[in-house]
């Protein structure tokens, strides 16, 4: 991921640690409504590295409330791809 300064997901905007840093790994949400933003993925396991993001979004099919859905990349651990909106 590069070292530009983003906003991770679920970060709110008056968070002290709202953007990425050192110390932490992310994956890159691609696609979708949080396409562009770092997930952050600091101590997950690799089972759960592994699994699918069902994250919560404002700006998904559902609107407010709503959830999408990521999937990681095969054979790329730094992304995981947009595979839809959930209510």
């Amino acid at each position: 991921m590069d070292e530009l300064r983003r906003r991770v997901y679920g970060a709110g905007h008056k968070d002290p640690h709202a953007y990425a840093g050192p110390g932490h790994d992310y994956v890159e949400l691609v696609g979708g409504p949080q396409d562009g933003l770092p997930l952050d993925v600091t101590g997950l396991t690799h089972q759960e590295r592994t699994a699918d993001a069902i994250l919560i979004t404002n700006q998904g099919q559902f609107g407010p409330g709503g959830r999408a859905d990521y999937e990681p990349r095969a054979g790329d651990t730094d992304r995981c791809d947009w595979a839809g909106d959930v209510p």
